[in-house]
């Protein structure tokens, strides 16, 4: 048996769980201006998986590197929850 397709998929379902609160608290920090650190990262994990000849190691490097993609497209969707009022927007910031 091979369990290397069910490893990259718990490997997807892990970053996605984790870049949702990274997304929120990047938003609530930051606001939606910290999205070139989503896309550097990305690309930095996307060249290394290329680079890395171990499968599951380079597929784990890619899925996290569209997951921080992603997360770009979610901080944008994060300030327009903010704005509804689903989630709380930093006190501190100038609107």
């Amino acid at each position: 048996m091979h369990f290397t397709g069910i490893l990259i998929g718990l490997i997807s379902f892990l970053s996605i769980g984790v870049f949702h609160p990274i997304v929120i608290k990047a938003e609530y920090h930051f606001t939606k201006s910290c999205w070139p650190v989503f896309l550097v990262a990305g690309i930095v994990l996307m060249v290394i998986s290329v680079l890395v000849e171990q499968v599951i190691l380079s597929s784990a490097l890619a899925v996290i590197g569209m997951s921080s993609w992603w997360s770009i497209l979610e901080l944008f969707e994060q300030e327009k929850r903010v704005q509804k009022g689903w989630f709380p927007a930093n006190p501190k910031r100038k609107k």
